[in-house]
């Protein structure tokens, strides 16, 4: 069998060909003996199948036997992994660069790993692996943060077949970092609230049937502290790859993400038993970690999920409390394993612990230490912190003797106290009687005060003597007294040492089996508590321990006497002050062959034997063929007895040569030997499957005939077509031999392909010969180029020929394509086969240049295609041009406008052609010899007052579209249009602008023929710096300097012939102003001053809108302003200071802006203090309330068409009135048409482009509280057509007789009415 190409999760891959990459685009036929059944037609076999489909075979030697693969992986930091062999090691979060574990107690761990052999065609499951810790004795569980002992399962033991499970242990971030860092007590991540215990005794029903899970994870119940695995399998028969696996708690919780020191994910795949195994393992629970947890199991379109529950007891017996001496635990490093009174590490970390909200509670040491058994003295020692153990226990014995109640003391000594060194402490006791004389001792000796000493300082408040120790240090750990009269009062000060440091490290060690280790290791301090650790877990010391633990003033060893494999790690001692490791390697002993294996060769189907001897004889060993382990079965069998190791194959196959491999386990030394498994050759024919060994492919096609083939050794193949033989270095035909198959392969298949192949077989075992005829088909030629013979504006008729060959086929139809012509893209029309030699292609776009080409299809396929017909345009006339009308008329011609036509088409539009015909008569007159491109023509060389008609037509290439003719006469003569000046809005009213500016005024009029235009100033001439431009419609004035000579009004008269129109233009140029006259300082009062002036002599030819003061400090002169925008002549200036002396001046401003100079006075106003007396006089309120008035009516205005216009009146009111605006007594309300401004009483309607339905009686009403008043105007809107507008509109000429006439008639009737006013 070919060999499986091995990926990353240990499945294997699908044989894939090498060519596969880069292999060529045509189909490939291929014959091997696992083909399905083929598709036979008659007595011949037309054998289709799909490129990239040919295997890469492998020699039976090199065949592979499934095995199982684990991987262990272990973390040894949170950011690094590390894969170790044979055991996973599981250490804590190295933190500052050291690497500290916590004290570990002693647990017993067992983990079983138990394989199923099942019956043949059962899968193979492996049995649940559960771990279980059980602790010896119950004892609080706390987290690394508590400093409470851990413990750390055992690695598993390997499997059977030498395999280890995958255990992938992260740490998580939160469980290295400080606790001060994270604001929370504990520093492992939470798994929820859990569910509630209710819930947990409901019975959960039986899930349906897994699609994917063989075993699912089962309900557990643990107590807190404990460990427990969840295990779920996944069979991977049908799978290509890995499924994908996720455990959450609850609904929503990925535990992914949260793996670390409590909890741990690992996976492992089963080669033989193809079976995947999930884990998930909880370590140290705690009482959070119960609830609802999901597995969920992904594979393509499969799904599979399962929910089970988890259960945490509390132990009932287990403290939670922490005497203040655990606050004392000392830290080196300043971490998160100090105590909270460990002043070194709280300096380091202030910042992070000052948000700690929770105190720990406080536990009484000396209760539990007389509770305790004294052999666990030591323990409890260790655990909070406590150094000098021998004198604990010579205090235990004083405080556990029974104190008399005391007649003297009101309040005694306390037991102990503790304080660190260099700090403070204060001795408190209450005497009953404060007369009493108070002495104080240390270890028996009085202390006495001294007034150089500040060592010990005395208090006394009230009845309360106190002793004050300052800058405590060692020396100070001692027993005190206080003796009042015949009583006494003892306590026990402890001073907090400095940590152990480590004096002499560890030194690696290695050696053999049955040897003895001896670690060694010094330390700063005699006597002190040290801990030994193996790969971060506390080594057992017990009376039946492998190991022994000896100490001897600074030094202490760890010796193993007789050593084992086992014992091979990292072995550590950790002191309150460092920690120092070494690593342990114990080696087996030299391997000894005894008799090594022999090579043999056997026959086909004999039986088969290796042995050989190796010294030591207990040593188990594996077996291996061709690199792959080799598995017990029913015809194999592997025997162990003593020193001899035999592999029996009862009935040899060719699979079972090779290079087989024996290693003893432990030992890098093997021990190889070769079987050769000779066979006679063979043909095996049969497995093509095709009928009278016919095979018929397609020409064109590549075929690749795979013939099985056997013999050991592999034979010689040679392949014949009559007496050619067919190398296996042809390029287009060539013959390929491989381990169980040869093939024959033929790249691109021709008919002269078609024949006899002949196969021959010969190795040293015989020969063997067989013969395989191969029949080639091919498809039809291509038909003949079709013709087009017919085309209209999107569709065309198509003819074509039969094909010359039709392949030996008959012909089923036919497929037809076009493209345009400058595209290579060809598109498909029929997607039914067409029977017929004709076709008509149909929505095609006009205009655009189209070829079309045909397929012939027979029962073999689809010929090439047919040379492309000649290339065809569909076209279409354009439609009608639209909106002709008379642009102009004279007395010999007559200009035209049109526009483009709606519909042009894709065939584009040449241009235009002009007919007339003159009234009264059929004959139309071309009047353009060559199409024009414009839509406007001047048609001339008419006679004088004749009658008209006109036409135009749009060519083409497809020809001349309908034409669009006039609806009425024309009359050939000129019109004489009177003179009309349309002043542009903003000219109406006076045009101003600065010196220097430019002046640019654009003056649109109307009149036929084209008008005389003059400019008037004021009756004169206009000067000649102003530039003049006129043309047919317009007259420009240009100043490009503006100057104050240019103001003034301007007459613009417009004449045709007898009629004249004129306007007049006002321009105002200004400038800025001069500065005020005569400024003078009128009267000085108080802290006033009043100033008058007179207007500026120069006024820059604007109004003056105001004034602004400034005053200046005569001693500083610096000018300040006091108020811009003054409209009077005089003003009193307050608030000025008393004692400084002031002058003024003052600008004068118009529209341009502020004068260039100012006006300052010339005395100085001097601010005297003087005592005044203001009275302060009687007003009375007005009542500025009244009804509305209009102080500015309406007046009755006259509107041009198009041109906007505005009705304007002011009315006065308090409070503010409404305003409505009518029309013909409808209110107008929100019309788009009118816009309505109301600024300080002046009220305003636009009306936006009025037509002549606009006029009317408009109406302003005003509404308040107190009443109301309306005001009235009149609107006409003047406009309409002109005689020669109305011509261009084709308008009949009575029709225009009689609009003219009733224009004059209404213009008369209002000059009257002017007139008699």
């Amino acid at each position: 069998m070919p060999e499986p190409t091995k990926k990353d999760d240990g499945q294997p891959e699908e044989n894939v060909a090498p060519d596969s990459g880069d292999a060529p685009s045509e189909n490939s036929v291929v014959m091997t003996p696992k083909e399905a059944k083929v598709a036979t037609k008659d007595t011949e076999a037309i054998v289709t199948v799909t490129e990239a489909e040919a295997a890469v075979p492998m020699p039976a030697a090199e065949t592979p036997q499934p095995q199982p693969v684990v991987i262990v992986v272990t973390e040894l930091e949170p950011v690094e992994g590390e894969v170790t062999d044979p055991q996973p090691l599981v250490t804590e979060p190295v933190e500052n660069g050291h690497n500290e574990p916590e004290p570990t107690q002693a647990k017993k761990h067992v983990e079983v790993t138990e394989v199923i052999e099942e019956e043949p065609g059962t899968p193979k499951v492996p049995a649940p692996s559960m771990k279980k810790s059980a602790d010896t004795k119950a004892t609080p569980i706390k987290d690394k943060d508590d400093d409470v002992t851990a413990s750390t399962p055992s690695p598993p033991p390997p499997t059977e077949d030498g395999s280890i499970p995958k255990k992938l242990s992260i740490d998580l971030p939160n469980d290295s970092d400080p606790e001060s860092t994270r604001g929370r007590k504990d520093s492992v991540w939470s798994l929820g609230d859990g569910q509630p215990p209710e819930e947990i005794d409901k019975q959960i029903e039986t899930p349906p049937l897994s699609t994917l899970l063989i075993e699912k994870p089962q309900s557990g119940s643990i107590n807190v502290g404990g460990d427990i695995n969840f295990v779920a399998k996944v069979e991977a028969k049908d799978l290509l790859r890995k499924p994908t696996i996720k455990w959450f708690k609850g609904k929503w919780m990925d535990l992914a993400s949260k793996t670390g020191k409590h909890l741990q994910l690992k996976e492992s795949f089963d080669r033989f038993t193809k079976i995947h195994t999930f884990e998930m393992h909880i370590i140290k629970a705690k009482e959070n970690y119960a609830g609802n947890y999901r597995c969920e199991v992904n594979y393509k379109d499969k799904f599979d999920s399962c929910s089970f529950d988890l259960e945490i007891k509390e132990v009932s017996d287990g403290s939670q409390n922490i005497d203040i001496r655990s606050a004392f635990k000392r830290s080196s490093e300043g971490q998160d394993d100090a105590g909270e009174l460990d002043f070194s590490g709280l300096l380091k970390h202030r910042q992070g612990r000052e948000h700690k909200q929770e105190e720990v509670p406080e536990v009484d040491v000396w209760e539990i230490l007389k509770n305790a058994r004294p052999d666990e003295y030591e323990k409890i020692a260790f655990t909070y912190g406590i150094t000098d153990l021998r004198g604990l226990l010579k205090r235990l014995k004083k405080t556990k003797k029974e104190e008399k109640k005391s007649e003297a003391f009101a309040k005694r000594l306390e037991p102990a106290y503790q304080v660190d060194k260099g700090g403070k402490i204060r001795l408190v006791v209450d005497l009953a009687d404060p007369t009493v004389e108070l002495k104080w001792y240390k270890n028996g000796q009085e202390i006495r005060s001294t007034p150089n000493n500040r060592k010990y300082i005395f208090e006394h408040k009230g009845t309360q003597r106190i002793m004050v120790i300052n800058n405590c240090q060692i020396n100070d750990d001692a027993a005190y007294s206080v003796t009042a009269g015949e009583e006494k009062c003892t306590t026990e000060l402890f001073v907090k040492e400095l940590p152990v440091n480590i004096v002499k490290k560890l030194e690696p060690v290695k050696t053999t089996v049955n040897e003895r280790i001896e670690l060694e290791c010094e330390v700063s301090e005699e006597g002190a508590k040290v801990k030994w650790m193996k790969n971060g877990v506390e080594v057992p010391t017990g009376v039946r321990s492998r190991y022994r633990v000896k100490s001897e003033g600074t030094k202490h060893w760890l010796i193993i006497d007789d050593a084992t494999k086992d014992d091979t790690g990292t072995y550590s001692l950790m002191a309150t002050g460092g920690t120092t490791e070494a690593h342990v390697q114990v080696d087996l002993k030299p391997l000894k062959i005894l008799m090594d294996l022999q090579s043999v060769t056997v026959l086909l189907g004999q039986p088969l034997k290796l042995n050989c001897e190796i010294y030591p004889g207990n040593v188990p060993g594996r077996w291996y063929k061709n690199g792959q382990l080799i598995q017990p079965s029913e015809r194999l069998s592997i025997i162990h007895r003593t020193k001899n190791h035999s592999l029996d194959i009862e009935c040899s196959t060719i699979h079972d040569a090779g290079d087989y491999t024996f290693v003893p386990e432990g030992y890098t030394q093997t021990l190889s030997a070769k079987v050769h498994i000779i066979d006679p050759p063979r043909v095996h024919l049969e497995a093509l499957n095709v009928p009278d060994d016919t095979v018929t492919v397609v020409a064109g096609n590549k075929l690749r005939l795979e013939i099985p083939i056997s013999g050991e050794p592999a034979p010689r193949v040679v392949w014949m077509k009559g007496e050619r033989v067919i190398l296996d270095s042809g390029n287009r035909v060539r013959a390929e031999t491989f381990a169980d198959h040869t093939c024959l392969t033929i790249d691109i298949v021709e008919r002269e392909d078609t024949g006899n192949y002949k196969i021959v077989l010969q190795n040293e075992a015989g020969e063997d010969t067989a013969s395989v005829k191969i029949k080639v088909v091919d498809i039809p030629d291509p038909p003949e180029a079709p013709m087009v013979t017919d085309v209209g504006g999107d569709w065309c008729t198509m003819t074509w020929e039969l094909p010359r060959y039709d392949g030996g086929s008959p012909i089923l139809g036919y497929f037809i394509e076009r493209k345009k012509k400058q595209s290579s893209r060809w598109m498909r029309l029929n997607f039914d086969l067409c029977k017929e030699t004709t076709f008509e292609p149909k929505k095609m776009i006009e205009g655009v240049p189209y070829e079309v080409r045909i397929f012939a299809v027979n029962a073999i396929g689809i010929s090439k295609p047919s040379e492309p017909s000649k290339p065809f345009i569909p076209l279409a006339v354009t439609s009608e041009p639209t909106m002709l009308v008379v642009d102009d008329v004279t007395d010999t011609t007559v200009t035209m406008k049109w526009r483009p036509p709606d519909a042009i088409g894709a065939a584009g539009l040449d241009g235009y052609q002009v007919e007339y015909c003159i009234e009264g008569t059929d004959e139309w007159i071309l009047a353009n010899k060559e199409l024009i491109e414009k839509t406007r023509y001047t048609i001339t060389g008419l006679p004088v007052e004749a009658k008209i008609l006109v036409r135009i037509k749009a060519i083409n290439a497809a020809g001349a579209s309908p034409p669009r003719t006039t609806q009425h006469s024309i009359l050939v003569k000129e019109v004489i249009e009177p003179p009309k000046i349309r002043i542009p809005r903003h000219l109406k009213q006076t045009y101003i602008r600065k010196v220097g500016e430019v002046v640019n005024l654009v003056v649109p009029f109307v009149g036929k023929p084209r008008p005389k235009v003059n400019w008037l100033k004021e009756g004169q001439p206009i000067d000649q710096t102003i530039s003049i431009r006129n043309s047919d419609c317009d007259s420009i004035m240009f100043i490009r300097k503006a100057e104050r000579k240019h103001s003034g009004k301007y007459e613009l008269s417009v004449q045709v012939e007898n009629h004249i129109d004129t306007a007049m233009l006002d321009i105002q140029i200004v400038d800025l102003p001069g500065p005020p006259q005569a400024v003078k300082i009128e009267e000085v009062w108080g802290n006033n001053v009043a100033l008058d002036w007179n207007p500026p002599k120069d006024n820059g030819n604007a109004p003056i809108i105001g004034y602004t003061i400034q005053k200046a400090d005569k001693k500083t002169m610096e000018w300040y302003t006091c108020i811009e925008h003054y409209h009077r002549t005089c003003i009193t200036i307050s608030d000025l200071v008393v004692g400084n002396e002031y002058f003024f001046r003052i600008y004068s401003e118009n529209m341009v802006g502020l004068s260039e100079s100012a006006t300052a006075t010339k005395d100085s106003a001097l601010i005297v203090k003087e005592g005044l007396q203001l009275k302060i006089p009687e007003y009375n309120d007005r009542d500025f309330t009244e009804p509305p008035i209009f102080t500015q009516p309406l007046i009755n205005t006259f509107a041009i068409a198009g041109y906007n216009a505005t009705l304007n009146c002011s009315v006065r009111a308090n409070p503010r009135p409404k305003v409505i605006w009518m029309k013909n007594k409808i209110t107008i309300i929100d019309d788009p048409r009118y816009r309505m401004f109301s600024n300080q009483g002046v009220c305003t309607l636009e009306i936006r482009k009025p037509s002549p339905f606009d006029g009317g009686v408009y109406t302003c009403k005003a509404v308040n509280e107190l009443g109301e008043a309306q005001v009235d105007c009149k609107l006409e809107v003047k406009g309409g057509f002109t005689f020669f507008e109305l011509m261009k509109r084709g308008v009949p000429l009575h029709l225009i007789d009689k609009y003219m006439n009733e224009s004059k008639t209404s213009e008369k009737s209002e000059s009257e009415k002017k007139g008699s006013i």
